[in-house]
């Protein structure tokens, strides 16, 4: 098959990988465009810009697909490409009928949850962050609606209890390659058997935003460790930021303490709302370096009973 290839950032790349190093032709790849980084503002290309470049793929960048110059070029350009088959993985635009009606076979999109929850922007966070016990990886028919066209294919994973986001990230991404591969093996055989899915059932999962770091410790343990996992914590000592990457949560409770208390200095284990104990084991102080809590324990002292807020 002659197919299109859409996406952005590293976790689309191993669905492109799949596509490259198959017997199918990618014609061209559409990506963001590069964005300023650093002191410099060098331009940086996304990860499936780099990979494309790798395997020799013609890349093309429009500001949008929607309107304006960029989109007309984009549509014209898909016309003459006249793909059997457009993948969309992590791409970051909304594509518009006319590019979804386009190839014979359609736009797959490969997408990070059991759809039909977690439809929207950022799935792999919110399972970690509403603390579900698995997730998995959709490939889905596009229609016009936000992650609403039929399913193809999903595969389940269980979610580990101290798995981070990137952590996770990083395992769906692979499975998302793998999804692919099955899904287009099932259009060349005709053996797909599209499955609407039950809206009732479904979940919106919005952009994280930054404010949603900040632990409260009225919340429960379970609650803070979510948000630990799911969008890295942040909290204030001593007047300075510290982040959280990592937790566990400890058996036993703490009913005198207040709330954000530390009541082990020795393990940097802290009290919250509903009496449970968190241990940070990985952490980053204000102007200081990612590290292991217990390596920033030789270099700095703890107080026990010092509250974070």
């Amino acid at each position: 098959m002659n197919i299109v290839f859409m996406g952005t950032p590293d976790f689309a790349v191993p669905c492109l990988k799949t596509l490259a190093e198959s017997t199918h032709t990618v014609s061209a790849v559409f990506t963001q465009p590069d964005k300023p980084k650093g002191r410099g503002y060098k331009m940086i290309p996304t990860p499936v810009k780099k990979a494309a470049q790798e395997y020799n793929i013609p890349v093309y960048q429009p500001l949008s697909l929607r309107k304006g110059e960029d989109a007309e070029a984009g549509m014209k350009l898909l016309k003459e490409l006249s793909p059997d088959l457009i993948v969309v993985t992590a791409y970051g635009q909304i594509l518009p009928e006319e590019i979804l009606n386009l190839p014979k076979y359609g736009c797959i999109n490969i997408h990070a949850s059991l759809l039909p929850a977690y439809r929207g922007a950022a799935p792999i966070n919110w399972c970690i962050l509403n603390g579900e016990s698995k997730t998995g990886v959709t490939s889905m028919q596009m229609d016009k609606g936000l992650d609403t066209g039929d399913m193809l294919l999903r595969r389940e994973t269980e979610i580990g209890e101290n798995e981070t986001y990137q952590e996770l990230y990083d395992r769906l991404a692979v499975m998302g390659g793998e999804v692919l591969a099955d899904t287009i093996k099932a259009v060349e055989e005709g053996t797909l058997a599209p499955e609407k899915q039950d809206d009732s059932l479904s979940c919106y999962s919005p952009m994280i935003t930054k404010s949603m770091s900040a632990l409260d410790f009225s919340k429960s343990a379970k609650e803070l460790h979510n948000t630990i996992r799911g969008v890295t914590g942040f909290t204030l000592m001593g007047g300075k930021r510290l982040k959280i990457f990592r937790s566990v949560i400890e058996n036993g409770t703490d009913e005198k303490a207040a709330n954000g208390e530390i009541v082990d200095a020795d393990k940097f284990t802290v009290k919250c709302g509903d009496g449970g104990l968190l241990t940070f084991t990985e952490i980053q102080a204000e102007g200081g370096k990612r590290m292991k809590t217990a390596d920033f324990l030789r270099g700095k002292k703890i107080t026990k009973g010092e509250i974070l807020v």
